[in-house]
């Protein structure tokens, strides 16, 4: 309950968003999801959430995820040499196979069991 106007929460945060709902229903919107933020199940869990209330509400939501935390420690579960350069990964034919096994393989796996734990949405 906000104090201050006598107003719950939830009902509060629906009045803020609202013209946003109104501005975005019916309209694509890609969300891009990075690596670190999946690493906290809560979060991710929160995010999964995010996403199935913006379908209901009418936006069609996009999701392009990250990984490359969950990258860099299967590559040192394989023993892989993992390089960076200038903050990017030196991506050799390895490093490109563990991507894609980590990336579809796993934390698209973990978002779409996420999301469609409430109802068939992703």
């Amino acid at each position: 309950m906000d104090k201050e106007k006598g107003v719950p929460l939830k009902a509060k945060v629906l009045m803020e968003v609202l013209p946003y709902i109104k501005e975005h229903r019916g309209k694509t919107i890609i969300i891009k999801c990075g690596g670190r933020v999946l690493d906290d199940p809560e979060v991710r869990k929160g995010f999964a959430s995010d996403v199935v209330l913006m379908r209901y509400v009418g936006i069609n939501p996009v999701v392009v995820h990250g990984g490359a935390p969950q990258i860099t420690e299967y590559m040192r579960k394989l023993s892989l040499d993992v390089n960076f350069l200038d903050g990017q990964r030196i991506t050799d034919e390895g490093a490109v196979e563990v991507a894609r096994m980590v990336l579809v393989g796993k934390v698209n796996q973990e978002l779409v069991t996420l999301i469609n734990e409430h109802g068939t949405l992703a």
